[in-house]
């Protein structure tokens, strides 16, 4: 595809929602310490974020959807801006759950909308691979903005961070303002038109799937740094190393996801989604070994990330004469799909079962997705089947 500057001003401003998301990860200790919190606290920043999310993006949806979408977007992007200057100044525990709840209304709804809108400015054919160019922003932040906010939290301490995400969301309005053209807000939209959609069953099932996706992927993911702790008995620069090798994998998995959903967003989540499972059956056998893991987490981040530019393509299909709230929601779904996950995860290890039945649980989440998308388009595809509308 070649240089959109609209693009690339929406991937700023995923880059810098996915540092905010993601760094306070790396960040808990220091603001815990700090702030004279327990760590069990300290991650209540992290799991209000993503209930912000969830709550955010419908909310932000209904109530906006008479406002021009580029205006919306640097709207949203000054939402996220305050949010993390709060953080910066926040002196308490409160006032820091506040401003974190505040940043996550931004989230849904900016990657729904924007979404929409990177879609618009491309040709029909290229929707898809226009969709991952934004969220490549997100890709990118986990493997460059994460650790350089983890880095700037531990020298320099963690409002530090803060300040830096907020320049990012100053960064995202100016860029949003000169790139984007002045975009309409959409002339049938109407809240009560947005939820009929949003109950459709064929919407409904995508979003289901949008959550067993990111749950097969999280399942793992939020044990990683123990998983190759105590399975593979990696050091910690081993370890730091292979989180940049799943963050590049995840940013090539975004990439090929997008280009291969362009031809067929069906046919990319079921190779993709059989392709997970394997990996993760592969992980569960071989993560005592230091190389066939590092391999395997590079394919794991691949597989994984392949997955969220049919799946937003695909609920803004199956909404497609009122996209925008299903398309927000589906953000929230991966939010959900990251609970659930870990959740699943936790279950697992609580029980006893070890390391390799984590991954193996995430096989079977895979190949829980993988039978709704083959049975699913078997029922397209059927005589009796007459899709609404596709990209």
């Amino acid at each position: 595809m070649k240089f959109n500057p609209g693009l690339m001003a929406l991937s700023v401003g995923a880059f810098g929602i996915g540092v905010t998301e993601f760094a306070p990860m790396g960040l808990l200790p220091v603001i815990a310490k700090d702030l004279g919190v327990s760590i069990p606290a300290a991650g209540l920043l992290i799991s209000g974020y993503a209930l912000g999310v969830m709550i955010g993006a419908p909310l932000m949806t209904l109530t906006t959807g008479r406002v021009p979408r580029r205006t919306l977007l640097i709207g949203l992007a000054g939402i996220f801006t305050l949010g993390n200057v709060l953080a910066a100044i926040s002196h308490s525990y409160a006032l820091l759950l506040a401003a974190r709840i505040l940043t996550s209304f931004n989230h849904g709804a900016f990657f729904g909308v924007g979404s929409i809108v990177a879609a618009g400015l491309v040709p029909p054919q290229r929707r898809a691979s226009a969709v991952a160019a934004m969220f490549m922003g997100l890709t990118v932040a986990n493997v460059v903005g994460v650790p350089l906010a983890t880095w700037a939290g531990e020298h320099l301490g963690w409002r530090a961070s803060f300040w830096g995400i907020a320049a990012l969301g100053v960064a995202t309005i100016v860029s949003l303002r000169l790139t984007l053209p002045a975009l309409p807000a959409p002339r049938d939209g109407d809240a009560l038109a947005e939820l009929r959609v949003l109950m459709r069953g064929k919407v409904l099932g995508a979003l289901a799937l949008t959550v067993i996706g990111s749950s097969a992927m999280f399942t793992v993911f939020t044990y990683i740094a123990p998983i190759l702790r105590e399975a593979t008995h990696a050091s910690l620069g081993f370890i730091t190393a292979t989180l940049v090798t799943y963050g590049l994998g995840l940013t090539v998995g975004n990439w090929a996801g997008g280009k291969f959903a362009d031809r067929s967003a069906d046919r990319t989540l079921i190779v993709t989604l059989a392709s997970l499972s394997a990996i993760l059956i592969a992980f569960a056998v071989t993560m005592s070994y230091a190389i066939p893991t590092a391999m395997l987490v590079f394919a794991w981040g691949v597989a994984s990330f392949a997955l969220v530019p049919p799946l937003q393509v695909r609920v803004m299909a199956a909404a497609a004469d009122a996209p925008n709230l299903a398309s927000s929601v589906n953000i929230g779904a991966f939010n959900l799909g990251n609970a659930f996950g870990a959740a699943l995860g936790g279950g697992v290890i609580a029980a006893g079962w070890g390391y390799p039945a984590v991954a193996l649980a995430g096989a079977a989440t895979s190949a829980i997705g993988l039978v709704a998308v083959v049975l699913a388009a078997r029922r397209h595809s059927s005589p009796a089947y007459r899709p609404c509308s596709a990209l």
